[in-house]
């Protein structure tokens, strides 16, 4: 999957501040250090080499030993301060005080542990900003019933099973028991991570689409959290569709899990997506319908496309008498694609 931009920042960071404490490290150590390819290290590297304080001239940049690096060395020469302690100005902590009173709306949903870590933040941030604190007032909307963020809160907290009522993607509504692990957020949504006790497994349950929850007497049986709970990730087992994509189009790798991208000669690109819900896949072409090329296996090109043909004959009084042809998501040519590859 695509690494996200936020989490390359953070392994870039944490970069300077082990490189300050270790000097003339190996890029094989230092990629063993971060979990990641020594390739993916140079790469690092080079990204802050070029980044700096505000001027970013010569001297305001990030600096390596050139020497070093030739030789697969990596070390740091000028980190430019970036692991100083931060100074908020006025604005800055008013701004972080805001964003952690509107994090404690959820306060009743989130485990002990994230809990004090929210409270510890927001004391510390409020000393720090002073009067400048007390006229902050904000209130963070969850996207879902109050009976059942409510519900939720209740049962993380005395650690006790749900029952939901929940509409999945294809708008199929169904009651599962679970076992409440942790709730979350990612974009602009809300998640239940939770043990599904019918499929045995670990699941996210977006807390809009949970239609009701009672808390149940019985005790939430303990279970570890992936160590990627909280990004998602789609089940291996699940179909793989390739989508064929044009330039314009590189915002759906940003906004959805992809196993892999690769780019083509005509400037175009295809991804490969692992699909648990074809709902799903269907409103993600529809929305980028004009950038689309080519999908693969043909079968699912040919639902997308009589999903397009549908939604333009709904608009048929609108368009007038004379025949529309559905957007870019083709049957037959993808089909055509699918067999010249």
């Amino acid at each position: 999957m695509p690494e996200r931009a936020s989490d390359r920042l953070v392994r870039m960071l944490g970069m300077i501040a082990y490189l300050q404490r270790h000097e003339d490290v190996r890029v094989e150590d230092v990629a063993a250090q971060f979990g990641v390819t020594p390739e993916q290290v140079m790469a690092d590297v080079d990204t802050l080499w070029v980044t700096g304080t505000p001027g970013y001239l010569p001297d305001d940049l990030i600096d390596f030993d050139a020497a070093s690096y030739e030789q697969g060395v990596v070390r740091l020469t000028e980190g430019r301060g970036v692991t100083r302690p931060l100074r908020l100005g006025p604005r800055e902590a008013v701004a972080l005080v805001a964003a952690l009173r509107a994090l404690a709306a959820l306060r009743p949903a989130l485990d002990a542990e994230r809990a004090a870590v929210l409270d510890s933040a927001l004391a510390k941030v409020q000393g720090a900003a002073g009067d400048a604190a007390a006229g902050v007032d904000v209130e963070l909307q969850v996207n879902a019933r109050p009976q059942v963020v409510a519900a939720v809160g209740a049962a993380l907290a005395e650690r006790r099973r749900l029952l939901l009522r929940y509409v999945d993607a294809s708008d199929v509504t169904s009651e599962r028991e679970v076992d409440p692990l942790r709730l979350v957020t990612q974009d602009e949504q809300s998640y239940l991570i939770a043990w599904s006790l019918e499929a045995d497994a670990e699941r996210r349950f977006r807390m809009d689409r949970i239609v009701a929850a009672t808390v149940l007497d019985a005790p939430a049986t303990a279970h570890t959290l992936s160590p990627d709970a909280d990004e998602f990730s789609p089940d291996p087992s699940a179909e793989l569709v390739t989508v064929r994509l044009a330039g314009r189009a590189r915002w759906v790798v940003e906004s959805v899990p992809v196993e892999a991208t690769r780019e083509l000669a005509d400037g175009s690109f295809e991804v490969d997506l692992r699909v648990v819900q074809p709902a799903w896949l269907r409103h993600l072409l529809l929305q980028a319908a004009d950038e689309v090329r080519a999908v693969r296996p043909p079968h699912v090109a040919r639902e997308v496309a009589d999903a397009a043909r549908a939604a333009l004959a709904a608009y048929a009084p609108l368009l007038g008498p004379s025949p529309v042809d559905a957007p870019a998501v083709d049957a037959a040519a993808s089909t055509k694609t699918a067999e010249e590859a």
